[in-house]
């Protein structure tokens, strides 16, 4: 059993931001940080003060976090990036929020007395002495403090603030990490009020000392225990009084904590057979208890169910019953063909999800060329009379500016080598398709056809395909590249309409081109004879795509298990540190790295031979390093043994920080059940004869930071955690049990009503309708009592005991 806590973050937009630039404007972008830990930068939005996102992010930390940071700053090509605000969301803010925080929060000035982080080792005790008592406070070590100075470290010492005197330790230069083990002594007064203080400041020769952190402590809580030990969270100094620096704007955010207790797998397991022997059954089921659910899922959750329900059947290889389940169920409410699976219904929403996991690497393969394409090229396209500005392309000198008919001609040209090329790409695809993917649409393709046979409803089964495929994947793919993981960076505003015409003509030919979708546009009237002729290509690629048997389907599954894609690859500068040399960033070389289940390996180009550099198994932690080492905040980490047994470290730069902790995510999910995961290291290198962190002369000293190998980021090509999902599916039947039990009643009623009409002698003997619903019920009953009588999986206790916050 193990709590698990997860932050979902959506960065929707910000408002009214002030100008940082010479012209007027601003290039804003946010930084999201944990505990002071950056871990997600977004996309820099150009030249505006009312900036959209629209970014989203599911974050994995361990329960003892204490806040989340979003940090709005203006990037500036020649100069230190400007700090607009922030917003600040503690743990506590968001757990009184079940549903999640959402809504406009205005941005605050960052003040640097605010912006501390760390925590210190400390050991107070009370001490007799002959007729007086003396408080003792031992200032042992810190860890994690802010870098305050130019070298990425700070020169740290701390003040240690009781009954009127004041005493200090030495400085420790240039370190993070400083270790003091000084100790000094105030005498202690009976029934004496006064909180003992303890400040750590950052040493200047020059300009004022830099506040680090606090800590208050409540003596007569002390005088109690008599003696406390323990690491302790560095907190603000919020005594000052802020300056009003005007209206800094708002930032729009959605923020969800979750805490989840996860059992055992043999906890969940009746509920998963449950659910899988509903599936396999199908229409027929006695209980159809996944119809039951679908009718329980509110607009608000139906995303998150469907989502967790269609990974808990991927993982039981179920996911193309399930969604056939839910085809027949949609389409056994539904008279017209034109509603067809456009509702947002468990059905369309399990579908979209299930593209997304099972079909993102197909959709890089066929849509990736494309959009960068379109990316490189940044031509200005527009079909819309209205719209055309011909000064974005109009020339000068000797050339004559060009008229708006050669624009719209241009643009339609441009258009339609895009499409063409997309349409190409799709239909040489389908072999690159996976197999349960073809399989699913093969489904949905039988299903409708058999639902309207008539040859009127001839197009009917294509456009089911095309609702799901064109309309809710290739399309919102193409107009928001960066959230399916095509590109790093949102399009510019002329890259961006391209895109979205693109996206239209696609949509155009999903829906067979009726003449309802070309009366919408007019002006879409240049691309018609691509759009028609991409018709016949998209219904041909359908019918090779669905035609694939049952035998097929399997020997492509067993091929593509034997030929497992890797977890993560890309271009790496790698380092190891070898005698006792100066290390400088020079010393880094690029390689093609790829991370697989079994090992990470590199070549000089993505082509070429690998070559195997750390088995997974050997794993240790995978950590950041600090920026002083080797003059760059996007250097981590990898700890491992070599064959014979021996401590290695590897050191490896990305080219930004999100590289950086997507491949820290993915390094830590891969080994998270290694034996001999590390509780500490050091985030610095080990040069000449120390560490440069914390300056210990001992190279196999202990770590003097903790390793935090719980923060990761959840990616589209996640391994699928059947425990935790179905975790998530108990949860929300357990919100829903209220709803369930009054429709078992009512089935229940009306079972008893038609076996009274049937009479005494002729009742059958075959399962009631809702047998599925009162296993169910037994299920979560279980369920329930599991969790009560685990072990509490609270967060490590504080000394909250002892501290107090002085606001």
């Amino acid at each position: 059993m193990a709590k698990r806590s997860s932050l979902s973050i959506r960065i929707v937009e910000g408002k009214n931001l002030p100008a940082k630039d010479i012209t007027g404007s601003s290039d804003p972008y946010c930084i999201v940080k944990v505990d002071n830990e950056p871990i997600i930068r977004t996309a820099t939005v150009w030249k505006t003060l009312c900036p959209f996102w629209g970014e989203e992010y599911q974050v994995h930390l361990p329960p003892t976090f204490h806040s989340v940071a979003f940090y709005v700053m203006d990037e500036d090509a020649l100069s230190r990036d400007d700090v607009i605000g922030k917003v600040c969301l503690t743990r506590d803010t968001l757990a009184a929020h079940p549903k999640g925080f959402s809504g406009w929060a205005h941005l605050t000035e960052v003040d640097p007395d605010e912006e501390v982080q760390g925590e210190i080792h400390l050991r107070l005790e009370v001490v007799s002495g002959t007729g007086t008592r003396r408080l003792r406070c031992s200032v042992l070590e810190a860890r994690d403090l802010a870098p305050k100075d130019r070298n990425g470290a700070s020169d740290p010492f701390v003040r240690v603030h009781y009954n009127g005197r004041t005493q200090e330790t030495s400085i420790v230069k240039k370190s993070c990490y400083p270790r003091w083990n000084e100790t000094f002594e105030f005498e202690l007064e009976e029934g004496a009020t006064e909180a003992l203080c303890v400040e750590a400041w950052d040493w200047d020769l020059v300009s004022r000392n830099d506040f680090l952190g606090k800590v208050v402590f409540n003596v007569p809580g002390l005088w109690a225990a008599q003696q406390e030990e323990g690491w302790f969270r560095l907190q603000p100094d919020k005594s000052k009084s802020q300056m009003d620096k005007g209206n800094l704007g708002s930032l729009q955010l959605e923020v969800c904590l979750r805490d989840e207790t996860v059992l055992s797998s043999s906890c969940y397991q009746p509920l998963v057979q449950l659910l899988c022997q509903e599936v396999k059954l199908g229409t027929q089921g006695s209980g159809q208890l996944i119809a039951l659910i679908e009718e329980t899922t509110s607009t608000e959750c139906r995303q998150e169910v469907a989502t967790n329900l269609l990974k808990l059947f991927l993982g039981q290889g179920l996911a193309k019953d399930f969604l056939d389940l839910l085809f027949q169920l949609e389409l056994g409410r539904t008279s017209e063909a034109n509603t067809l699976f456009r509702s947002n219904s468990l059905a369309s929403k399990s579908m979209e999800s299930f593209l997304k996991v099972a079909g993102m690497r197909y959709l890089h393969g066929v849509l990736g060329p494309i959009i960068d394409r379109v990316f490189e090229e940044k031509k200005y396209v527009e079909l819309d009379p209205s719209k055309v500005e011909v000064k974005d392309v109009g020339c000068s000198g000797l050339h004559r500016p060009q008229t708006e008919a050669e624009v719209l001609e241009q643009s339609a040209q441009t258009l339609r080598s895009h499409l063409g090329a997309l349409l190409s790409a799709l239909s040489r695809s389908v072999r690159a398709c996976p197999a349960v993917v073809r399989a699913t649409f093969r489904q949905l393709f039988r299903r409708v056809r058999e639902r309207f046979p008539s040859a009127q409803h001839e197009n009917v089964p294509f456009i089911a395909v095309t609702s799901f495929l064109c309309l809710r994947f290739l399309s919102p793919a193409i107009m928001a590249p960066k959230l399916f993981y095509l590109r790093e960076q949102h399009a510019d505003a002329r890259t961006s309409r391209t895109l979205l015409l693109l996206a239209k003509a696609v949509q155009n030919v999903g829906n067979m081109d009726t003449p309802a979708s070309r009366a919408k546009e007019a002006w879409m009237e240049p691309l018609q004879s691509t759009v028609h002729q991409g018709v016949a290509q998209l219904k041909d690629f359908i019918t090779k795509l669905v035609n694939i048997e049952e035998k097929e389907e399997l020997d492509l599954q067993r091929t593509l298990s034997l030929q497992a894609p890797p977890v993560k690859e890309g271009p790496l500068f790698i380092h190891r540190t070898k005698g006792k040399g100066p290390l400088m960033s020079s010393s880094f070389k690029k390689l093609h790295f790829s991370l697989t289940t079994e090992a990470l390996s590199f070549a000089k180009t993505p082509s070429s031979k690998k070559s195997s550099l750390i088995k997974l198994a050997n794993i240790r932690a995978a950590e950041k390093v600090e920026e002083k080492s080797f003059g760059s905040s996007r250097v981590m980490q990898i700890i491992y043994t070599d064959d014979v047994g021996r401590p290695q470290t590897a050191y490896l730069q990305c080219k930004c920080m999100n590289e950086l902790n997507q491949w820290l995510s993915a390094l830590r999910k891969v080994s998270m059940n290694n034996t001999g995961l590390l509780g500490s290291y050091h985030p610095g290198v080990f040069r000449g004869d120390r560490w440069s962190c914390c300056h210990q002369k001992d190279k196999t000293d202990v770590g003097c930071d903790k390793t935090r190998s719980r923060v990761t980021l959840q990616e589209w090509n996640d391994p699928l955690d059947h425990d935790l999902e179905a975790q998530l599916i108990y949860r929300y039947l357990l919100g829903v049990e209220a709803t369930l039990r009054e429709k078992h009643r009512e089935l229940r009623g009306a079972t008893e009503a038609g076996t009274a009409l049937e009479g005494p002698g002729l009742a059958v003997c075959s399962p009631a309708p809702e047998d599925g619903l009162a296993q169910l019920f037994q299920v979560l009953q279980d369920l329930k009592k599991a969790h009560s009588v685990s072990p509490a999986a609270a967060p490590a206790s504080e000394h909250r005991n002892l501290l107090e916050l002085q606001t």
